[in-house]
């Protein structure tokens, strides 16, 4: 795929949801996956189930994947890059978006770079972008926490630290949690926050019941709402 002397890592964003990938993905992203022989995924069959939606025709079987997920032993993560030592480019696919974004891609990728390689992270949806330019929140000064802790002291802790970023630095906290929990951290939030506090929920984003909704948290205590075990990301601003 790669016409210059040294391999390029491309970073291959996928689908959020079971849309078709002509709705999220530029053709060019297709074009590059189908020059591809060597991909390192975090999960095998979804990669290969991801590959047969780009193009039926794509040789499965033909292909080389190497798996980099949360189980993956830190020291073997350089061996993953061996066919871009021997001169072959690399696809990266993570399980849902963009690779390296809240993702074990970014360590390979590091990897990467100290190497010298070409990394090009191609087009393709994110969530947390997506779910900060449909809020109507601050995209100038914004800041990705992951999952909040599981301990009751230390998530609380971290509720009031993201309240100050928020009051005082003009910060808007993006955060996600185990979907199946989702309507308990709304509940959660609601008591444990100012209720002027606007929070938007982006929930199944490109997918057929897509919502992407900003109430105050005062709103969102007297609303009915049901996010159990939907993929959603939550954002919270003043």
């Amino acid at each position: 795929m790669n016409s210059k002397s040294r391999p390029t890592i491309y970073l291959i964003p996928v689908p959020l949801s079971d849309t078709g990938t002509e709705r999220v993905l530029p053709s060019y992203n297709l074009s590059v996956v189908k020059g591809l022989k060597y991909f390192i995924v975090e999960n095998i069959r979804s990669a290969r189930r991801f590959l047969k939606a780009c193009d039926r025709s794509i040789d499965i079987d033909s292909l080389s994947f190497s798996e980099l997920n949360g189980h993956t032993d830190p020291q073997s993560i350089p061996s993953l890059l061996k066919p871009a030592h021997e001169g072959h480019d690399i696809g990266i696919i993570s399980e849902a978006g963009c690779p390296a974004i809240a993702d074990p891609g970014a360590d390979v990728v590091a990897v990467a770079q100290t190497h010298g390689y070409d990394v090009v992270p191609l087009v393709g949806p994110s969530s947390i972008i997506m779910g900060l330019m449909g809020s109507g929140f601050n995209g100038q000064s914004f800041a990705f926490n992951g999952y909040l802790p599981i301990d009751g002291g230390r998530r609380s802790a971290k509720l009031r630290e993201l309240e100050r970023k928020i009051m005082h630095d003009d910060q808007t906290q993006i955060f996600i949690e185990t979907p199946y929990r989702n309507n308990k951290l709304i509940a959660e939030l609601c008591k444990s926050l100012p209720r002027q506090m606007r929070l938007c929920v982006a929930s199944d984003i490109t997918g057929e019941k897509q919502s992407i909704l900003t109430l105050t948290l005062s709103e969102w205590s007297k609303k009915k709402y049901d996010y159990d075990k939907i993929p959603a990301i939550f954002l919270l601003y003043k």
